[in-house]
């Protein structure tokens, strides 16, 4: 479960201040897939780096009882002047993962080949992605996070990544951010939406499309 506990984001600069979250309480069930809805600025990618652990709430506390991954195809957590090879080392040791074995996967995967050997800051945008892909399904997690991105590249490899990521969903829960509503409905049963501070969860995923296209009216 992925528990959220009176929690508030807010953002300081230039003596603006901006609230995404105003204490927020609500909890994400294991065994249950939801879609994050909210118009424009509502703080859907923030509230998805904060289940991420990738940023920390201003105020409050978040529990995470099941491994959650990091937004799916992000690659800004890999070190720009590092090989995609290093990359790959590195991060499959701090999840504590055979890094031999996730190397293997990663270099099939992404189809990069010499590329793997040379820093990531010369990456094209789509070759960051398809590392990034490569090492979100390399890596086994509870949970998927996925942040518009659920395929890269051609159509065959998007085919690729299509069922690779089936396969992981088989097992595994999701927390998506789409602007597709079809999308959202294929992959999510529950939905939460975000509307000024507040986050709301509806147990029917219809429902909260619902709200979220009366948001957009």
């Amino acid at each position: 479960m992925i528990r959220f506990e009176k929690v508030s984001k807010v953002y300081r600069t230039d003596g603006h201040r901006r609230t995404i979250l105003e204490q927020a309480s609500f909890s994400l069930k294991p065994g249950v897939s939801y879609g994050i809805l909210g118009i424009n600025g509502a703080g859907k990618s923030t509230t998805m780096r904060l289940i991420a652990g990738t940023e920390d709430p201003t105020r409050g506390k978040i529990h995470r009882g099941v491994r959650v991954s990091w937004p799916l195809g992000f690659a800004g957590g890999f070190h720009p002047k590092m090989t995609g090879r290093d990359n790959v080392t590195f991060v499959s040791r701090i999840y504590g993962e055979d890094p031999r074995k996730v190397l293997d996967f990663v270099e099939d995967f992404s189809e990069l080949g010499s590329y793997l050997d040379v820093p990531i800051y010369t990456y094209s945008s789509g070759m960051g992605a398809r590392l990034a892909f490569g090492m979100s399904m390399a890596i086994p997690f509870d949970c998927y996070l996925i942040d518009e991105i659920t395929s890269v590249g051609d159509a065959r490899f998007s085919k690729r990544c299509d069922e690779v990521f089936s396969q992981r969903c088989k097992h595994a829960d999701i927390i998506m951010i789409s602007h597709s509503m079809e999308t959202i409905r294929k992959w999510c049963s529950q939905g939460l939406v975000l509307l000024n501070g507040r986050a709301i969860v509806y147990e029917n995923v219809d429902d909260a499309i619902e709200v979220y296209r009366r948001l957009n009216a």
